[in-house]
C-alpha cells in the first residue's frame, strides 16, 4: 500500500503524541517515586520535658531546640495513652502505634510465668550478643513497627538502623525486620548488637576501633561547658553554685556515663558514622533511622539535686541535635528528610526522703502484702499457695492450684481485690477481671492500655501519691508520683508548614501519621487515623 503525504503527516503527529505521553508518564513517574521523604529520622528524647526545654533556651545556639520550635509542627500537649511509660514501653508504643495490650511490652521487665522469674524485655537466648553477654531480640514485641512495614513495602530495600544508649530502645526502635541495633553495653562501654540483626555493622566495628567510648568514658571528665551554665539560675535550689565535676570511676562507669550530659555527644557521633559510611538516605527508596538522646538526672538524681547538671545536660543535647539536623540536611536536605522528636513521657528520679519535710509518705512492702494476700486465701478457700510470683506492684496468681481446686476464679479475684484495697497506701486495685469487664473511665482506660494478658499480673495495686513500694523478690523499688510531666510531638522538615498545636495528642498517633507520608500501611496492631501535616 502506498502511503501518501497525509499518511505520513498522521503518522508523525500519532509518534509525536505517544512522545509527550509517554514523556508526561515519565515524569508523572519521576514524580511519584520523589513524593515520599528519603530518610524518616525518629528522635526520641528519654525524659524530655517541655519546662525544661524551654527554660535554658538562652543558653542555645540557633539550630537545635531554637529551630525545631520555630520552624516545626508542634503538638504541645502530647501525652501517652497507657499508664506508667517507662523506656521500653514507650518506645514500643511510638514504633507500633498501639498500646502495651497490643504490643505487650508492658515495661521493662515482667514475670516469665513457665519460670516464675523475672524476664527482661529483649532477653531470647537464641540470639546470643555481639560484643556482649546479653543475648536479645525483639521477639516479645508482638505486632509489626513502623520499620517493619517499611521493610515489606520496599521488599527489604529500605535500610533501618537504631542507635541508642540502652538495648531495648535500640532493639524496639529497630523493629524486627531492621538492618541493625546498636547500644552501649554497660559492662564494656562498646557499641554492640545482638545476633538477631547477624552482625555488627563494619562501620559500626570500625567505629568501636578507631573512636572508642569505653576509652574516652574513663578518660573524660564531665564539667560545665561554658560559663554561662554556670551562672544560669533556673531551679529553686538556691543561688548560683560551685561548678561540677564527674568522673566515670567506681564499679559502673559506663552506666554512670549513659546518664551524663555527655552521652548525646556520643550518640551523635554514632549516627554520624552510620551517615557517612552507609547509603542511607541517598536514594529515593525511603530509608530510617532512629536516634535516642537522653535528657534525665545524673545517675537518676533529681533536679533540685544536681541542677547546674540538668542544665548542661540540655545545653550539650541542643548542640547534638543540632549538629545531626544539619548533618542529615548536608546528605540528604531539609525537603527530602521527615524528623519526628518526642520524649519518653516519664521521670525515673530517685526521690528523696519526704520525712525531713513532714510530707505524709509511708513504704508499702509488697512482699508482705502478698503474704498476707495468700494467708487470707488459704483461710477461706483452704491451705496452698495461691500467690505464684510477683513483679512491681503486681500478683501473679497460681492458675493450675485453682483450677486444680476448682475455685472460682472471679469470686477470688472480687476477695483479693476487697482485702488489698484496705491496705494502708493503697489507692485502688485492679484485677484482670475488672480490666476485661469492667466499666470505662479515662484512668481505667490508660490502666488497661499498658495490661497485657500474658505478661501482666493478675493483679495490679495504685499506690497512692507519696508512697513507696519495695519488691524485695524483684529488688524493685519506686516513690509514686502522678505529677503530669509535659513534653512535645515535634514534627520537622519534608516541607511540613510550622504550626503549634494545642490540642492534646497521644503518641500512638506518630506511626500512622508517619506511614500516611511514606504511603505504606501502618503497624498491624494501630488502628489510630493519621494526624494531618499539611
Amino acid at each position: 500500500m502506498r502511503h501518501t503525504p497525509q499518511h505520513a503527516a498522521q503518522r508523525a503527529l500519532l509518534m509525536s503524541l505517544l512522545l509527550t505521553m509517554s514523556t508526561l508518564a515519565s515524569a508523572e513517574g519521576a514524580a511519584v517515586r520523589t513524593e515520599v521523604p528519603r530518610l524518616v529520622v525518629n528522635i526520641l528524647i528519654d525524659q524530655l520535658r517541655t519546662d525544661y526545654m524551654e527554660a535554658f533556651l538562652p543558653l542555645y545556639s540557633e539550630d537545635g531546640f531554637k529551630r525545631l520550635l520555630s520552624e516545626g509542627r508542634i503538638y504541645e500537649q502530647a501525652s501517652y495513652p497507657h499508664a506508667n511509660p517507662d523506656l521500653a514501653s514507650a518506645t514500643a508504643t511510638i514504633a507500633t502505634g498501639t498500646t502495651p495490650s497490643d504490643h505487650g511490652i508492658i515495661g521493662r521487665q515482667w514475670i516469665d510465668r513457665t519460670t516464675l522469674r523475672p524476664i527482661f524485655c529483649c532477653d531470647d537466648n537464641n540470639y546470643p550478643g555481639i560484643g556482649t553477654n546479653e543475648a536479645s531480640s525483639p521477639k516479645h514485641l508482638g505486632v509489626t513497627t513502623l520499620t517493619d512495614e517499611l521493610k515489606i513495602a520496599t521488599e527489604g530495600k529500605s535500610l533501618v538502623y537504631a542507635i541508642a544508649p540502652n538495648r531495648e530502645v535500640a532493639i524496639f526502635s529497630a523493629g524486627h525486620a531492621a538492618d541493625g541495633a546498636l547500644w552501649i553495653d554497660d559492662n564494656t562501654g562498646e557499641w554492640v548488637t545482638t545476633a538477631f540483626y547477624n552482625e555488627l555493622p563494619p562501620w559500626a566495628a570500625a567505629h568501636n576501633k578507631y573512636n572508642n567510648t569505653a576509652s574516652k568514658a574513663k578518660s573524660l571528665v564531665w564539667e560545665p561547658i561554658n560559663h554561662l551554665v554556670g551562672n544560669f539560675n533556673y531551679f529553686l535550689s538556691g543561688g548560683v553554685k560551685e561548678p561540677f565535676s564527674h568522673k566515670f570511676k567506681g564499679d559502673a562507669p559506663y552506666a554512670d556515663f549513659k546518664t551524663s550530659g555527655l552521652i548525646n555527644e556520643e550518640v551523635f557521633q554514632m549516627a554520624q558514622t552510620c551517615l557517612k559510611s552507609t547509603a542511607i538516605g541517598a536514594d529515593d527508596i525511603t530509608d530510617y533511622l532512629a536516634i535516642n538522646f537522653y535528657a534525665g538526672g545524673f545517675r537518676h538524681q533529681s533536679a533540685s539535686a544536681t541542677p547546674i547538671e540538668f542544665q548542661d545536660l540540655y545545653v550539650r543535647l541542643d548542640r547534638a541535635l543540632a549538629q545531626l539536623i544539619k548533618a542529615i540536611e548536608q546528605k540528604v536536605g531539609k525537603q527530602h528528610a521527615l524528623f519526628f522528636i518526642t520524649s519518653t513521657g516519664q521521670s525515673d528520679e530517685r526521690e528523696e526522703d519526704l520525712t525531713t519535710y513532714r510530707v505524709p509518705t509511708g513504704t508499702f512492702d509488697v512482699k508482705r502484702a502478698s503474704s498476707l494476700l495468700n494467708i487470707y486465701l488459704s483461710a477461706i478457700y483452704g491451705p496452698g499457695n495461691y500467690i505464684e510470683a510477683t513483679n512491681a506492684t503486681q500478683f501473679y496468681l497460681n492458675h493450675e492450684f485453682i483450677e486444680k481446686n476448682q475455685i472460682n476464679l472471679s469470686e477470688l479475684l472480687e476477695r483479693s481485690q476487697d482485702l488489698l484495697a484496705r491496705f494502708a497506701g493503697v489507692k485502688d486495685v485492679y484485677t484482670s477481671l475488672r480490666l476485661q469487664q469492667g466499666g470505662w473511665t479515662p484512668e481505667i482506660s490508660k490502666i488497661r492500655g499498658g495490661y497485657h494478658t500474658a505478661h501482666s499480673g493478675d493483679i495490679f495495686l495504685k499506690i497512692a501519691p507519696g508512697w513507696r513500694y519495695v519488691n524485695a523478690d524483684t529488688k524493685q523499688q519506686s516513690l509514686t508520683r502522678e505529677s503530669y510531666i509535659p513534653f512535645p510531638i515535634i514534627f520537622y522538615g519534608y516541607n511540613i508548614p510550622a504550626e503549634k498545636i494545642t490540642l492534646p495528642t497521644t503518641v500512638d498517633f506518630i506511626a500512622p501519621t508517619v506511614a500516611k507520608v511514606l504511603r505504606i500501611r501502618a503497624p498491624n496492631a494501630c488502628d489510630l487515623a493519621p494526624l494531618n501535616l499539611k
